[in-house]
């Protein structure tokens, strides 16, 4: 299994940035993909998530209606459309796949990480 995350870096308050998170090395029927975050001195947190079979998805109340994640099956790869960015999403940005199950933001649940994209939001 391999989670190759990408598209992190410096932007303006109110920007955009599209993070991808390429899975490969695995046959999954039923699996779900997770992006969670973590900045400085807090806990990682969940931010949104996919089940990859049905396209379910979940994004915590902070991103709603600003972060939008998106599934392409056949090149098995996840997308997190950031718009309107604030510097309170600076973290550095991680995908995870859960095997069986579908879209959770307990960071338990999840059974392969990828090395994180750094996103910083500032002037």
């Amino acid at each position: 299994f391999q989670l190759q995350a990408s598209g992190g870096g410096l932007v303006q308050p109110g920007g955009s940035l599209r993070l991808s998170c390429a899975a490969s090395g695995f046959t999954l029927n039923y699996y779900a993909i997770g992006w969670f975050r973590q900045a400085p001195g807090k806990e990682r947190e969940g931010v949104s998530c996919i089940n990859m079979s049905d396209g379910g998805t979940g994004s915590t109340d902070s991103v709603e209606g600003r972060f939008t994640i998106s599934r392409d099956n056949v090149e098995n790869t996840v997308y997190l459309q950031m718009n309107s960015l604030k510097p309170e999403d600076t973290a550095v940005y991680h995908c995870a796949l859960a095997v069986g199950l579908g879209c959770t933001f307990s960071t338990s649940d999840y059974d392969y990480w990828g090395q994180g994209t750094q996103v910083t939001v500032s002037s």
